[in-house]
């Protein structure tokens, strides 16, 4: 709401604000934007489970140095735990074992730490599940860049499987999001008779802007 608020109401920020970004995987047009108006965002990562914030996207001097668009991609991603965690990784679900840095290779995010819960209240099964090879297990699709960043790619309950083939929603969402038309995006699955399911986009446009069809 900021990024997209009439100049005049953004009269003031002039300076740098500083601000914490969480919740979901920013769209990197946000990131962009929030600088472009005078907000510096610090982007952090977590649930409930593990304390609420758990890791950071810890920002590197050289970083400044880069164009916007670079900058805001990589302070989209995550992967330095706070010190109170033991560890945070990205295990294959099955074997639990790191994935390649490779920026490709998809697995879920997993903590185990001082911040990590004990386990789910008078439900032990839950608890089992969600400790699974003793860590706790996010439920969050991720890839693990050669530096060590995490880059959250989607949801496991989110990811849409159209013919076999997996699509991260965050993707559609980040490609949406840069068109300057574009105010808000959610993108679901939607069924398909062929493919199973396929991408569903949901667009709010900006004021004053009309559709194309």
């Amino acid at each position: 709401m900021l990024v997209n608020a009439p100049e005049q109401l953004r009269a003031g920020i002039d300076h740098k604000v500083k601000a914490m970004v969480a919740g979901a995987a920013p769209p990197q047009a946000i990131m962009e934007g929030a600088e472009r108006i005078g907000v510096e965002l610090t982007h952090v990562y977590g649930l409930t489970e593990v304390y609420g914030p758990a890791a950071v996207c810890a920002k590197h001097p050289e970083w400044e140095q880069l164009p916007i668009g670079e900058r805001a991609a990589l302070n989209g991603r995550q992967g330095v735990r706070y010190v109170t965690q033991e560890s945070m990784a990205v295990l294959d679900p099955e074997t639990l074992e790191p994935v390649a840095r490779d920026a490709q290779t998809m697995g879920e995010i997993c903590f185990r730490g001082n911040i990590t819960m004990k386990g789910y209240l008078k439900n032990p099964e839950a608890t089992l599940d969600a400790f699974s090879g003793g860590w706790f297990h996010t439920g969050d699709l991720a890839v693990v860049h050669p530096d060590g960043y995490v880059q959250i790619r989607d949801r496991s309950k989110d990811i849409i499987i159209s013919g076999g083939e997996n699509i991260s929603t965050i993707e559609i969402e980040n490609v949406l999001y840069a068109h300057p038309a574009v105010f808000e995006a959610a993108v679901v699955a939607g069924p398909d008779d062929k493919w199973g399911e396929v991408p569903c986009a949901f667009v709010a446009l900006k004021e004053g802007v009309a559709p194309v069809s």
